[in-house]
This record gives structure tokens, C-alpha cells and sequence, in this order.
């Protein structure tokens, strides 16, 4: 574990370049009174380059490097911490303000390289299941906070071209529910996906969603990524007590905006992401369940996901034979499943295990915790 640097105790005023998308960069320079062309000149310094010192960008000229460097920053999120795992996963704990701090995961693999992305501090949606929200929830993430979290671990694993890329392909599935932070997620993303960003792929961009249906919708008229849907039962009654927000867009409306996605996109599928919890969703019962729900989606897949322990939880993994046996029967009924081998559980960087440091603004975890003594039992992933 390396210890890196403290966040800074002030904020500045200046504007932070990795707020802005590419429109957002050359309306800034037109309103500096500069050539729009600018903007493409210092994106490519700061995500093709990761430069975060105007002195450093040669071919700008000098006033105009003098003129930015008055006036904004690229500014980062501080890194507070710095975790590698016993198989290669790395976890950064990303310094916010006000105590409040996020985390961020890369997972190496050997064809590619994946970043786990927050996108909120800590979450509202207090599934049951994970640890983000047992911490409550304090705000969104700027836009810079989120694509601040690609451009470090870009640094640290010292890509600075796009000629031997690690960074392969970026999910939101860190800490928060993404769409609930629409606006900014968007601008991030397309930072992501631009050539002049981090030019990734459609398919190498994913964003998980806990099921806010009519941001779904907007979602795919706004940008073309991949989804995925974090499910975890197929039944209303269950994922109701598992996930709260299930009462609010019940299976029936979330499985028709996937099948509104799908329609929109004919080329793409969706993942649907379902947690194996002991006793609680793994019967061959939730089994069938699941394989009826997935008729309506030939072309898409499961992701089976063991559940990941954290401290104070009421769930257990379910064992190694339940799992096989669940995905068993999913495969004989010709539903696509796919297996998710757990990554970096000894620093608690696996799914389900983010947590970071989060000054509570909903007061649910000091609730929480009178609730689980002295029976220890858990509220929320």
C-alpha cells in the first residue's frame, strides 16, 4: 500500500478544464477570445499526453499558456491512497472535499484492462446487498471528478499514448447509481469516447444502472454505450426487498425500457448483472424465474456475480455447487451466462465492496448502525 498525497484543504476558483467535454472546451477558449481550435490543441495534451501543467504544452502559444494558466487548472482528483491486490487489481481511494473521498478499481487481465468508475459520493439507493450504500450518500460527482478518475489511473499505469493502451475498457459500476448523476456521467462518457479523450469504443464503455427507467430512455438518445442492468432477483416481491427502487420502477418498466434500448440499438445487447446471495436468490425456483424474464431477450447475457462479504452484513456467497448449479440451468435453457471471477477481494475492491469515505448527508448509516447492534445485521451494499 502506497501512500500518495493529501487533498488540498482549499478549493480554487479557477476552472477545472476536465469539467468540459470538447463543445464545453471551445466555447470556453471562443469566450477567452481564442481560436475554438484550441481547445482540440489542449485536449490532446491532457488526455493523450495526461499533462497537467500549461508550461508544458509546446506548441501553445506563450501568452495563451500564461492566459490559462490565470484563469483554469486541470485538476484531478488527489490521491489519497494507492492498494494493489494479491492478483493485480489496484484500488485508488480519491480525495473529494469535506473529509469525503471515492474509489476507484482496475482490473488487468491478460486481452484487456478494465476501470471500475464512481460516479457519485457514496449512494441513495440503499440496496441491500452492497456496501456503497451503507455509507450514505453525500453528492454527484463533478464531470471532472469522474473522467479525473480515468485520467489518474492512466497515469499510474503510465499510459501516456494511446500505442500500448492498459486501459481497455471503463465501467461505471463504481460507487453511486450513474443515471442518478445523468448530466455529469454524460459529459464524462463523452470524454471517454472521443477520439481527442480516451477514444474508447461504444462496447468498451458500459454503464450499470440499479433501473431509473426513464433515464434509460434519455441515455440511449444521447450517447451510444453499452448497458448493463443490475438485477439480482426476477421476481417483484424479492428484488423489491433487495433493491428499494424496484417499488418505484417495477420489473415490468424496467425490463420495457431494455427492450425499448435493444430497439433503438439493434446491434447492441444488454448485460444484466445478478448477485448470488445463500438462501435468498439462488434456488433453482429464481433460477426459472430468470430464465422466463430472459425469453424476451434472446441476444442478451447474465453475469452471474458471487456476493462479496463486507463488515456487517446479514448475506453469505452461496457455495461453489449452488453456483454452478444456477448457471448450469441457465445454460441448458439456452440463456447467454457468463460467470464473474471475484478480483481484489483482499482490498475490498470487488463488486458490491465499495465503500471510500463518505461524510453521510441522509444520516442513514449512523441509523444503520444502531439497527445492527448487537445482531451485526447489514442494510446495504
Amino acid at each position: 500500500m502506497n501512500q500518495v498525497s493529501a487533498i488540498p484543504s482549499t478549493a480554487t476558483a479557477k476552472i477545472n478544464l476536465l469539467d468540459l467535454d470538447r463543445a464545453g472546451l471551445r466555447n470556453f477558449f471562443q469566450e477567452l477570445g481564442e481560436k475554438p481550435y484550441r481547445a482540440e490543441q489542449v485536449m490532446k495534451w491532457i488526455y493523450h499526453g495526461l499533462e497537467d501543467d500549461f508550461g508544458n504544452m509546446t506548441d501553445v502559444g506563450k501568452a495563451l499558456r500564461t492566459k490559462l494558466a490565470a484563469v483554469c487548472r486541470i485538476g484531478p482528483p488527489a490521491t489519497l491512497m494507492d492498494k494493489v491486490a494479491t492478483d493485480g487489481t489496484r484500488k485508488w481511494l480519491l480525495g473529494m472535499n469535506h473529509g469525503n473521498a471515492i474509489e476507484t478499481v482496475y482490473i488487468p487481465e491478460p486481452t484487456r484492462g478494465t476501470l471500475c468508475v464512481s460516479s457519485q459520493i457514496g449512494c441513495a439507493l440503499n440496496c441491500r446487498f452492497c456496501s456503497t450504500g451503507a455509507q450514505g450518500f453525500n453528492r454527484n460527482l463533478s464531470p471532472g471528478e469522474i473522467i479525473g478518475q480515468v485520467w489518474v489511473a492512466a497515469k499510474y499505469l503510465g499510459e501516456a499514448t494511446h500505442q500500448s493502451r492498459r486501459i481497455t475498457n471503463v465501467v461505471m459500476m463504481g460507487m453511486g447509481e450513474p443515471l442518478a448523476n445523468f448530466d455529469n456521467v454524460l459529459v464524462a462518457m463523452r470524454l471517454m469516447r472521443d477520439d481527442l479523450g480516451f477514444g474508447l469504443a461504444a462496447k468498451r464503455v458500459t454503464l450499470s444502472t440499479a433501473g431509473m427507467v426513464p433515464l434509460i430512455d434519455k441515455l440511449s438518445a444521447e450517447i451510444d454505450v453499452s448497458l448493463a442492468v443490475s438485477l439480482h432477483a426476477a421476481n417483484d416481491t424479492l428484488r423489491t426487498e433487495l433493491m428499494p427502487i424496484n417499488k418505484r420502477y417495477p420489473l415490468a418498466e424496467l425490463l420495457a425500457a431494455c427492450e425499448r434500448w435493444i430497439a433503438r440499438k439493434p446491434r447492441t445487447s444488454i448485460t444484466f448483472e445478478y448477485t448470488l446471495m445463500d438462501g435468498i436468490n439462488d434456488q433453482p425456483v429464481h433460477a426459472r424465474e430468470l430464465i422466463k424474464l430472459m425469453r424476451a431477450f434472446p441476444t442478451c447475457k447474465v453475469n452471474l456475480i458471487p456476493f462479496n462479504p463486507f463488515p456487517g452484513t446479514q448475506f453469505k456467497r452461496s457455495p461453489a455447487s449452488v453456483i454452478h448449479a444456477f448457471q448450469t440451468l441457465l445454460i441448458n435453457a439456452g440463456v447467454l451466462t457468463m460467470l464473474r471471477r471475484t478480483r481484489g477481494d483482499d482490498i475490498d475492491a470487488a463488486c458490491g465492496q465499495l465503500a471510500g469515505q463518505v461524510v453521510d448527508r441522509t444520516r442513514r448509516s449512523a441509523s444503520l448502525r444502531s439497527q445492527r447492534e448487537p445482531q451485526g445485521v447489514a442494510h446495504a451494499l
